[in-house]
């Protein structure tokens, strides 16, 4: 289906000699054992296992991997040596280290004719902290993206390989020249939903094995979007894989979002003022009025006004659309929205429904990132070439003619009933569904996860136009009843405020959550909040263009872990994120 951002990465201290200490103090009869299988109980975590720290190693040799490396189904490509600052993130050399390129179960479909693998690299650090990143890529995969391994959706100062760690990257199983067309094969459908990390795992461990002398130590699993997604599908189906779980606005029911998305079209199309550009039925100047109307009305609920809704929960209930918003007395002349126009959004914000009212997919919040090109484009350009693709040929059991497939006129006039029935449909070819191949099994219950001491981050932008955050809020609350009314001893999440699709929008996003989660992991820390910044002039990764001028360049702020809130302490800078408190 949909986008196609995504990255994540970390920072950790290779060797915690005090924290060992006190494990070996606990643990004497257990003293000879590798230091990454001592486990000790207590910490803040409430009684929770304590992973110990991962140890560092050197790579023992590089080009000579591609024989060396042995595993079932796996052909070595390429193994080459890559010198320091060969290759940049942001501005910054990453150190040297051995690239490794290659294919897993290779075979010619007898679907459709067409061949399959499941391609990836691996980048392996010379100086290795003994920590193993799975990078899960966004969009419908089909391209082996560099294996850096991002701390954030992409706007990340630093990365998982500059860190030190061994980072795969895949297609997940196909390539991107076949479009969503590889939803014809069955195999290729179940690789991209969840078989693919499922079979990179233990032959990445192997290769890291043979590169080092030692598996990994600690490893860690983390995406944005569709990335996000995979990242919560491992954490149900991997729990004893993986030892920290980073998730970044996760589309953890993407076919579900994806159908919503194009029952939104449909709606959009029905108010759009031209038949061939779906934008023109909530332009940019009239999102701007609903955005400006949500600041007013909800940006001093954390105390201070300053272009953030800090309190996303709050302002749902203190907006509203109707009566904080111009009703056009006449034309629309991009200062009022007209009253069919209201009633479009305001029932796509309360969430899409089938003929028969029930909900499809989620709510969606009011906030201040509704006016930028990334929200119009997952609503308006997103449900005719991604979410269509996906509806139609990646998920639907039986899927449409690949022959004759049009995207738009599948989106436009296709009957979302009939959508919705087909993704959880299964037949003699097809006998998993979408909604079992693509989803997290019992996303509530991550008992497995918790009780061997893993974490899990999860953040996701409260403007994101494609996968909603109060999806993910609803979730989170699931699994908060789940665990007695608290999971905050292995899982927490964090609402990025005016935060578009992984990235962009009003907001402060560029953070590193990678650190705080190795720090939670092997070190007991339990990160109440993370820091972010805005990425205003100047900035090394990328400018974000929808920062306000009124900001400074710099702008921190805390995201703070759920349910709590940034709140203005009442004096200092309001530019900086030390004047501000999570309550």
């Amino acid at each position: 289906m949909v986008e196609g951002m995504l990255r994540a990465p970390v920072y950790l201290n290779p060797g915690d000699e005090a924290m060992r200490t006190r494990m070996h103090i606990r643990l004497l009869a257990m003293s000879a054992l590798p230091a990454a299988l001592l486990v000790g109980c207590g910490g803040s975590d409430g009684g929770l296992p304590q992973l110990a720290a991962a140890t560092p190693a050197s790579l023992l040799s590089c080009t000579d991997l591609a024989s060396k490396i042995s595993f079932a189904n796996t052909t070595i490509t390429a193994a080459n040596a890559i010198t320091a600052g060969t290759l940049t993130v942001a501005g910054t050399a990453v150190p040297a280290h051995c690239q490794i390129t290659g294919k897993m179960n290779q075979r010619v479909s007898a679907v459709d004719g067409n061949s399959y693998a499941i391609g990836f690299e691996m980048r392996l650090p010379n100086a290795w902290n003994g920590r193993f990143f799975y990078q899960a890529n966004g969009g419908i995969d089909g391209n082996v993206l560099t294996a850096t391994g991002g701390v954030n959706g992409g706007a990340g100062l630093t990365n998982a390989l500059a860190m030190g760690f061994a980072v795969i990257s895949s297609d997940a199983g196909h390539a991107a020249a076949l479009g969503a067309n590889f939803g014809i094969d069955p195999q290729a459908r179940l690789d991209y939903g969840y078989q693919a990390a499922a079979k990179l795992t233990p032959m990445a461990k192997s290769a890291i094995k043979t590169a080092y002398g030692k598996g990994p130590d600690r490893s860690y699993f983390g995406g944005c979007s569709n990335g996000g997604r995979h990242t919560m599908v491992a954490a149900t189906r991997q729990p004893e894989e993986y030892d920290g779980y980073l998730v970044g606005d996760p589309g953890f029911r993407l076919p579900l979002a994806a159908i919503a998305n194009i029952a939104g079209a449909q709606a959009y199309a029905t108010v759009a003022t031209s038949s061939t550009d779906l934008s023109t039925a909530f332009t940019t100047a009239e999102r701007a009025v609903v955005s400006n109307a949500v600041l007013a009305k909800c940006d001093a609920l954390d105390g201070v006004t300053d272009g953030l809704v800090q309190n996303t929960t709050a302002c749902q209930a203190a907006f509203n659309l109707n009566t904080d918003v111009p009703t056009c007395s006449s034309s629309r002349d991009g200062t009022c929205l007209s009253a069919a126009q209201k009633t479009v959004v305001s029932k796509l914000f309360s969430g899409a429904t089938t003929s028969s009212g029930a909900r499809i997919y989620s709510t969606w919040p009011f906030d201040a990132g509704l006016a930028t090109s990334n929200f119009a484009f997952w609503k308006f350009t997103s449900p005719l070439v991604l979410d269509s693709g996906g509806a139609g040929l990646i998920w639907p059991t039986p899927p449409e003619d690949a022959a004759t497939f049009n995207g738009p006129v599948f989106a436009l006039t296709g009957n979302v009933d009939t959508m919705l029935s087909r993704v959880g449909a299964t037949n003699a070819t097809y006998t998993e569904s979408a909604l079992s191949f693509m989803q997290p099994v019992n996303p509530s219950n991550l008992a497995k996860l918790r009780d061997r001491g893993a974490k899990m981050m999860v953040y996701h932008g409260t403007s994101d136009p494609i996968f909603s955050s109060d999806d993910t809020t609803t979730w989170y609350e699931s699994l908060r009843a789940a665990n007695s009314g608290n999971a905050t001893s292995f899982a927490r999440f964090y609402r990025v405020p005016g935060m578009n699709h992984c990235s962009g929008g009003p907001s402060t996003d560029q953070f590193d959550m990678l650190t705080p989660l190795v720090n939670w992991v092997e070190k007991g820390q339990a990160p109440d909040s993370v820091v972010a910044n805005a990425r205003g002039a100047g900035n090394a990764v990328a400018v974000n263009t929808d920062v306000p001028s009124s900001w400074s360049a710099s702008r921190s702020r805390p995201l703070c872990a759920y349910p709590k809130v940034a709140t203005y302490n009442g004096s200092g800078d309001k530019e900086s994120a030390s004047s501000f408190s999570c309550k």
